[in-house]
């Protein structure tokens, strides 16, 4: 599978990239930030577990997804240790009003083939979105641990992506896959317009 290179964001496709500024939002409530990270990282590791569940004929796709699960699960664990030792508390979980409009651009119809692969698609553009975020705060942050932790969960993020995308190009049966990830791109472009402007990674 193709693999991320450091710097190299033409890959992604996204139509519109995070204003560095929005990481100075981020920095001023590290509190906030990092309870919001840390909930996503719990319901990418959901997310993959969903996938596992609803298509375990697929051998290879729950061997790299249940290890996808347990890395996020890691990460989750990794930000639970920062706030911790920062003295911060851990929040409710926050609502993803981001991610709950990528839900309603879904189909719903059509075979099950059409909704495995969209849902592929919808981790595939969650994992790319996050992966841009984190680029931003480990570039533009002045707190030099977590600079460094985001710039190491951007690599990641960014090969979660490819693993997401790669599995729906292989198991489509009636979807022409890279006209439907344009789809998704355009769709999320317009999207992201309306955030960057809270304390949330997708925010």
């Amino acid at each position: 599978m193709c693999k991320f290179v450091p710097n190299d964001f033409t890959m992604l496709g996204l139509k519109l990239l995070t204003d560095p500024r929005w990481a100075n939002i981020a920095e001023s409530n590290l509190e906030e930030i990092l309870t919001d990270h840390a909930w996503c990282e719990q319901k990418a590791a959901t997310n993959a577990i969903s996938l596992i569940t609803q298509n375990s004929e697929h051998p290879d796709l729950v061997h790299e997804l249940t290890a996808i699960a347990i890395e996020e699960m890691q990460h989750f664990q990794l930000v639970i240790d920062i706030i911790k030792r920062r003295g911060y508390a851990l929040g409710r979980e926050r609502k993803d009003d981001y991610v709950n409009q990528l839900m309603k651009f879904m189909k719903k119809d059509g075979s099950r083939n059409t909704a495995f692969i969209d849902r592929l698609l919808f981790a595939a553009m969650i994992e790319a979105r996050s992966c841009e975020r984190f680029r931003v705060l480990s570039q533009n942050i002045n707190d030099k641990e977590l600079a460094r932790f985001y710039y190491d969960l951007m690599v990641s993020e960014a090969n979660h992506y490819t693993t997401f995308l790669n599995f729906a190009r292989r198991y489509t049966i009636d979807v022409d896959v890279e006209r439907r990830w344009k789809e998704w791109l355009e769709f999320e472009g317009k999207l992201i317009q309306s955030y960057g402007k809270t304390e949330h990674i997708h925010g």
